[in-house]
């Protein structure tokens, strides 16, 4: 079994679902974008409702918000004169099955090492 997916990196030569697995957790690794994400499960909000509990400039949060939509992780739109956020949930669920299959691959591996060192024809 492959252990390709411990060393994604970015700038490697990566297939692009390991590459957007890299910016997801990449994007999801600072306490304000988690803050900013956290807020939008609540629902869809305009970019200024989003910015008003947060102790930076519009800015600022701006350029968190502009990652998180690189990343895929939101979308911005413009109505008017108002840019709404909303979560964008396809990316979550591409990191959940990551992690899934990172934990079948570990517990495989470590019923296997189990069954070996239980077994009595190892004790040499």
């Amino acid at each position: 079994m492959s252990i390709g997916f411990l060393i994604l990196k970015p700038g490697n030569n990566l297939n692009r679902d390991a590459a957007d697995i890299v910016h997801t957790f990449s994007a999801m690794g600072d306490s304000t974008r988690l803050t900013i994400l956290t807020r939008l499960m609540q629902g869809e909000l305009p970019l200024l409702a989003l910015a008003s509990p947060l102790e930076m400039s519009l800015t600022a949060v701006s350029k968190h918000v502009s990652v998180l939509q690189k990343a895929g992780l939101v979308a911005v739109e413009k109505r008017g004169r108002t840019r709404y956020c909303r979560i964008r949930m396809e990316r979550f669920t591409e990191a959940v099955t990551w992690m899934h299959d990172c934990e079948q691959f570990w517990t495989q591996n470590l019923d296997q090492l189990a069954l070996h060192l239980d077994d009595p024809q190892n004790d040499t």
